[in-house]
């Protein structure tokens, strides 16, 4: 394994790795107090996110214009930041009916590495510049580093540039950052409760972020109606009945009626909702989907009111 460490005084520098002096005295606190403070903090970290949100939407359009090109979307990290992007990218599929290659993950040191840590797996700076070098002109590679200077994601990024990829940075990394990617999203969210455990308050904020990108995304492509998922996928009984009360409430019609659009639809909730709300046939519904990209607003169209 060829790896690239940083030198030592690197990390001593990071402000993720700095002692927080609001917890100094942690090992004192009572159980009731050691979860507020860390709640707190949480808090706080969050606020930065919010503070990034212009960063935030550009990522945001970054990837839905990836995929409404054509394009793959990875996320890929090590450790806390690598299986945070494996759950975004697990999630996308069955909330917003993409197939599951379209938002993919990579971790550091492979799938076992998801479940167990791997010795010395960030620092392979040459496993991450393969990695991204087998994206396409078109896919989008988003990097996932607390600190900003994880090898493995440093080399993923020039290795992704080096084939015309698109490329996005998230850290919680402080100061100014080399232009490592098209777009770098920082929030700094300081020192940790924990020094140094970085999927406390960083990985809170990053998950949020995650978040952020990917449903404003999904808004953007015409995935969502109003506040509705009206892309899920029911592939569960949970999600069957999710998806009956989304048609009851975009069509204003109890859970019966909802049933027996989605039967007459062949199980399409955006099919029927445009045969509920329009009052015509499955493949007329179908049709102006099609015209509308999917996009379920512009099917029903500007005239028609919801009940």
């Amino acid at each position: 394994m060829s790896a690239t460490r940083p030198a030592r005084g690197r990390w001593a520098r990071l402000a993720t790795e700095g002692r927080n002096p609001r917890s100094r005295g942690l090992d004192t606190l009572s159980t009731p107090a050691a979860v507020a403070l860390l709640l707190d903090e949480d808090r706080r970290a969050l606020v930065a996110a919010s503070r990034a949100s212009a960063k935030v939407a550009r990522a945001a359009r970054l990837l839905a214009d990836v995929l409404a090109q054509g394009g793959d979307v990875v996320f890929l990290g090590a450790g806390t930041s690598g299986r945070l992007g494996v759950l975004e990218a697990a999630e996308c599929p069955p909330t917003f009916g993409l197939e599951a290659h379209r938002i993919r993950a990579v971790m550091a040191g492979g799938r076992d590495a998801v479940f167990l840590g791997r010795e010395g797996a960030e620092d392979d700076e040459a496993a991450g510049r393969a990695e991204g070098e087998g994206l396409r002109a078109h896919d989008l590679l988003v990097g996932i580093t607390a600190s900003g200077v994880t090898p493995f994601v440093r080399g993923a990024l020039a290795g992704a540039r080096s084939r015309g990829a698109s490329t996005a940075l998230l850290t919680c990394a402080a100061g100014r950052l080399p232009a490592v990617a098209d777009v770098v999203v920082a929030f700094p969210t300081g020192p940790e409760v924990l020094t140094g455990s970085t999927r406390l308050k960083a990985g809170s904020a990053t998950k949020a972020v995650l978040n952020a990108i990917t449903t404003a995304a999904m808004v953007r492509l015409g995935k969502v109606y109003e506040n509705l998922m009206v892309d899920v996928q029911p592939t569960s009984a949970k999600l069957v009945d999710r998806s009956r009360r989304i048609v009851a409430a975009a069509v204003g019609v109890d859970a019966a009626a909802a049933a027996q659009l989605l039967a007459a639809a062949g199980g399409e909730l955006k099919t029927a909702v445009v045969v509920g709300r329009l009052g015509i046939g499955p493949d007329e519904a179908r049709e102006r989907l099609r015209r509308s990209q999917g996009r379920l607003r512009q099917a029903l169209g500007p005239s028609r009111r919801r009940p």
